[in-house]
This record gives structure tokens, sequence and C-alpha cells, in this order.
């Protein structure tokens, strides 16, 4: 392995050289406030929707309110002392295990200033803008440190790690899993070519790997086995290189993972085994694969992409993980084959196809047709961990795989003669204009009651007693308990909600919201079918009993009509309500004392 400078000839992997001086590397120079500032602006364009409009949520309205209760709730935690990892303020009286859930108190702990402030809506879009660009960012810092002399090689490598088709439509949903700004930074302490500062490394890789797992412990499990393939290809690809640096790379795991288990230790006791834990998934996860054909195909939320064909070739419109163009997947084959003699390369384009072939599941589907073929996700479909997560998120993987790719083909000839570097941005360019991301598309919402927003409520809920949404369960995506919430600031407790949780005390297999009651079905089948169904003493009386063990003490039904079939099963169930601003309401203290 050649030591110093490489020339563009023989390059060499600076990912594992040993260190060569590079303070000209690390100078913050004009040009990388010009690529972050682009970053940022990007992030923004591709926000500015609900930027303009906040009274429309992004299309999988759901999953936002969910990221905005858990940003309010980790507002809340700081501002009041409570316990970050448990909650009653949903799914009252029994409450909801947020390590368990996807909390992101990583992101919601610092954004508690913008949460107090702007509000939950406010700050759940700064945190879409922090992932898309913050990952983007440290993408380009990890390329241009490590791996590349471009800077405009580094750019464009950070950008499409940033921003591919995947990255932004988890965005508008999934902000766990558009964290990714940690990864290049745990990729750069694991595998850093220095084998001195042992100790240093391995305490700020368990200070890193701590954090993601408040950010996103679905991507840390990605990044584990992906880190994995990758370092075991690379050793047979360069096995100098590996006698070299295995030793150090070793103790830092050590004192990394020493760093982290002590610090995560009670957090992970408590989401495993504490209150209101639970096992498995509340859905099959397995059913969640990729299409063959989708990795050939354009994004719902790119300028070439489409509503009927991507939604064709993807489990949903949050899992297009895998679009990357009909041409960005032939540029990274000539890519591979041209610098195939780079250990990196090599190392890249095994991980990169293995996960990607992960993500197609137990058996494999071309075009929407089944063709029986076994998957090799079977083969790790019932490991511990790797049985919780996505298949179809396994693509994620290929974002960087590609992102960096591309930055390698660019850094190759960036010296060298028009005839040369013009073909290959030419290649660059086609292949990726396709993918250049559209602003991520809006839903309108019911907004929130001004009975609820404006605190009608509070002349009608003593502590101790909850506020109850109408119906209190709407399905797994359908809460208005878990919007009211967030955007009052958790002002008050409410059973329902959208997370997982329990069946019940006695069983925990998992499931979507709070455990069934009676009444709550009954509510839901009225709002389902159209239809007020029967309701007799019996059926009054479980609700009594219901309303007792939710400790409500107001109910609260929003956009009531008087012919609404909700409204009316709650009148013949405790007798009829009243109209206030935006809702209608039933005062039950009377009735439960």
């Amino acid at each position: 392995m050649v030591v110093g400078r490489p020339d563009t000839d023989q390059p060499v992997d600076r990912l594992t050289a040993p260190p060569v001086v590079r303070s000209r590397l690390r100078r913050v120079r004009p040009v990388d406030a010009l690529v972050v500032a682009g970053y940022l602006g990007l992030a923004v364009l591709l926000t500015g929707d609900q930027w303009r409009r906040p009274e429309r949520l992004f299309h999988q309205a759901g999953d936002q309110m969910l990221f905005e209760w858990m940003l309010a709730r980790a507002a809340r935690a700081v501002t009041a002392g409570e316990n970050p990892l448990y909650s009653t303020a949903l799914n009252a009286p029994d409450g909801v295990n947020l390590m368990a859930n996807t909390s992101v108190l990583g992101l919601g702990v610092p954004l508690t200033p913008v949460t107090l402030l702007f509000g939950a809506q406010a700050a759940f879009l700064v945190a879409v803008v922090a992932c898309l660009a913050g990952t983007a960012t440290a993408w380009y810092a990890l390329l241009a440190r490590r791996l590349v002399r471009s800077r405009a090689a580094a750019a464009v490598g950070g950008l499409f790690c940033g921003f591919a088709p995947g990255m932004v439509s988890q965005a508008g949903a999934h902000l766990h899993m558009a964290a990714q700004f940690l990864v290049p930074v745990i990729l750069g302490l694991v595998f850093r070519p220095a084998t001195d500062r042992v100790r240093r490394d391995g305490t700020l890789l368990g200070l890193a790997v701590a954090y993601q797992v408040f950010l996103g412990e679905e991507v840390l499990v990605f990044l584990a086995l992906a880190a994995g393939v990758f370092a075991g290809a690379y050793a047979l690809a360069d096995r100098a290189a590996a006698r070299r640096l295995t030793p150090a790379v070793l103790r830092r795991l050590g004192v990394g993972a020493l760093v982290a288990g002590v610090l995560l230790a009670y957090p992970l006791w408590f989401q495993f085994r504490g209150p209101s834990h639970y096992t498995g998934m509340p859905f099959f996860a397995e059913g969640y694969r990729l299409d063959v054909a989708s990795f050939t195909a354009a994004a719902r939320q790119s300028v070439a992409g489409d509503d009927r064909h991507s939604g064709l070739l993807s489990p949903n419109p949050t899992e297009q993980n895998s679009f990357f163009g009909p041409f960005l997947p032939l540029l990274a084959l000539l890519v591979v084959v041209r610098l195939w003699r780079r250990p990196l390369v090599r190392a890249l384009a095994v991980c990169g196809l293995l996960l990607a072939l992960l993500s197609l599941g137990t058996t494999i589907v071309v075009n929407r047709h089944d063709t029986g073929l076994p998957g090799p996700y079977r083969l790790i479909a019932g490991v511990p961990l790797l049985d919780l997560v996505v298949p179809a998120r396994f693509a994620l993987v290929c974002v960087p795989v590609l992102g960096v790719l591309l930055a390698l083909a660019l850094d190759r000839v960036r010296h060298r003669s028009a005839r040369t570097w013009a073909p290959w941005a030419g290649a660059v360019a086609a292949a990726l204009l396709p993918l250049v991301p559209t602003p991520i598309r809006t839903v309108p919402v019911v907004p929130v009651p001004a009975f609820v927003a404006d605190g009608g409520w509070r002349a009608y809920v003593p502590p101790g007693r909850t506020l109850v949404p109408v119906p209190p369960v709407t399905g797994a995506a359908k809460s208005p308990a878990t919007f009211w919430s967030a955007r009052t600031g958790l002002a008050f407790d409410a059973p329902g909600g959208y997370f997982i949780g329990p069946r019940s005390g006695d069983d925990p297999t998992a499931r979507w919201g709070a455990p069934d009651r009676p009444t709550s079905l009954l509510l839901r089948r009225a709002a389902e079918t159209g239809q007020v169904p029967p309701v007799g003493d019996a059926e009054r009386r479980q609700a009594v009993a219901d309303l007792r063990h939710w400790r409500a003490a107001v109910l609260v039904q929003a956009g009531s009509l008087p012919g609404d079939p909700v409204r009316a099963t709650v009148d013949a169930l405790i007798g009829p309500g009243r109209d206030v601003p935006g809702a209608h309401i039933w005062d039950v203290r009377p009735l439960l004392g």
C-alpha cells in the first residue's frame, strides 16, 4: 500500500491508509460554507409547502402527529423534570413506554427551545431540515477529509447521501430513519486509519453510538450490519491493511462498547423489561419488502416519478428506499468495474449488493410478480433485533454506498482532460437529474378544535382526570388524542393514542395503540360503518365502567354534526352533550361522581 499523497492513477484509500499530514483538508474553506448552505436551502425548499401552509401536514399525517407529540414530550421532560422514557399523557391511565417507541430524544431534547417558543409543528420541520442537511453535511465532511481530494466530488456525494429518494421519502414521516448524521461520524471513528488514541476514539465512538440510540435504533442496527460486511470484504481485499488495523479497531470497539453499555444499560432495560414493554411487532414486518424493479424506477418524490408506478413497486410512499432511477445503477456498475483495483470499491460493492438483496425479503418479487425464489433475508429473519426491522429499509444502506462511489468517480477524473472529464460529468448528471427531489407532499388535516386549542377544556378537567377524544380509538395512524396533545404541549392526559404497546397487562404481544375497551370499539364501529349500533342498559353500564377506567372528565368530538352516528351513539350511552367552538362535548363528571 502506497503511503503519502496518491496520484490520480493509483489512488490510496485514505479510509485505511497510514495517517499523513492533512492540514489542508482540515481547514474550513469558503466553499465548505457554501456547500452546507446549499444543503440547508434544499432541505428548507423540500419542506416549504408546510412552512407556507401550517394547516397541512406531510402526506403520512399520522406519523407526523406521532413525532410532533414525541418532540413536545421531550420538551416537557426537560422543563418539568419528568421521566423521558415513559409518559401517561397518552394511553391514560396505563401510559406508554417511550423508549420502546420512536421517541427521538436525540432530536427532541436539543430542540426544546424551538418547541417551547414556536410549537411542535415548527420543531418537527426544523428536525426534518436538520436530518436531511445534517446527514448530507456529515457525509461531505467524511468524504472531503478521508476519501476524495475534490470538494466538488465530496459535495455531490454528500448531496446524494442526504437527499436520495429514500431519504426524502423517509423524512416526511420517519424522523428516526432520516436522522443519519451520526452514521459517518461512527464510521469515521471505527475505521480511523491511525492506530493511536485508542481510548479517545473509543470513548467518542461509545458516545456517538449511545446518542444514535436516542435518534433511531433501527439505523444503528443497519449500520452495525453494514459495517461488519464492509470490514470483512475489505479485509479479504487488502489483507495487509487488515493485519495492521484490526488490533486498533478491536480495541476502539471494546472501549466504545464499554462506554455505550454503561450509558445505555438502564434505557435498554427500560425498553425491553420496563413498564408497558412489548414483544415482537404489531405488523408483519416481512411483508414490507422491495420489488427488484424498484431499483431502476423513479420515486414519487422526484422529478421523474409518478404516483401510480412508484406506488405499485413499494410497500407504501415512505418506503421508496430503492428508487435509484434507470441510470444510476448502471453508472455504479461502471464505476465499480473501472475502480475494481481499489479495496474500498470492492468492499462497497459487496456491502451494497448484499444489503440490496436483503431488502427483497423472504421471496423475490419482480415487477409485482412473486417468483417464489427464496431471498437472502430468510437467512437472518429469525436473528434477534434483525427480526424487528423492516426488510425494505436495508436498501437505505445502498444510499451512502452509491454516494461514495459517485464521489470517487468524480474525484478520479478531476485533473483529466476535458475529453475524459466531460463524459464522466455528463454520466453523473444523467444519473442524478431524474432523482432530483420534489417538495414533500402535504395533505389537509382536521384542525384542533378551538375548545381544545384555546384551553376551554380546563374548566372541565380537574387534576387526575382526562380529556377523552371521540372516538377514543380510531385506527393505528388516526389519533386525535396524539394530535391535540402535541399541539397543546401535552397540556392534558388522554386515553388512546398512536404508539406501540402490549395487548394487555398480561399479554406483552405488540399492538398498535391502546388495548381495546368495549365502548371504544362500539364508537369505532359507528365511525367506520356510519350506523348507530344497538345501545341498551348493558352498553350504558359498560360505558360508565370504561369512562371510570379512563378517569374521564369530558368527552370531545371535533367537527360534530347533529346527524353524526358517533355523536348519536354517545348520546344513547350517556345522554346528550352540547356544542362548543369547533366541537361537541359531554361533561361526564356528574355521571362518574
